[in-house]
């Protein structure tokens, strides 16, 4: 083997576990994990290709003002895809309800996944 072919092999070798480990990364790892409450909005099944679970909560907040202004309600919006059939199902019927719910957060989002890189994968609480 001369040393222009041990060059692009090592290279090569190099490249793919580089693509490899930002692939990972990137759509694999986990990131974050938590519990968000809030009041549930919608669960559907939709997509082209890909039929996937989403979800949206409503979590209403209180936000500080400028300088000497008031306290004021503002409603942030939590998205979030589901995997499992039977969490999704559970959820659908809890549509208007306060949820907690157990999340994981990853870097992207894969087609097959959902379209959030918000994963439910738990009801913590229905009130």
């Amino acid at each position: 083997m001369t040393l222009k072919n041990k060059i692009i092999t090592f290279t090569s070798i190099v490249l793919v576990i580089a693509l490899g480990l930002f692939v990972y990364f990137k759509f694999y790892f986990v990131f974050g994990e938590g519990v968000k409450a809030g009041e549930l909005n919608f669960v559907v099944y939709k997509g082209y290709i890909f039929k996937t679970y989403e979800g949206k909560a409503i979590q209403a907040g209180f936000t500080k003002g400028a300088k000497n202004a008031s306290t004021t309600i503002q409603s942030y919006e939590f998205e979030f895809s589901i995997t499992d059939k039977a969490l999704a199902d559970s959820l659908m019927r809890c549509s208007g309800k306060t949820v907690e719910l157990h999340y994981k957060e990853y870097l992207g989002a894969l087609p097959w996944r959902g379209q959030q890189k918000y994963i439910v994968d738990d009801i913590l609480a229905v009130r």
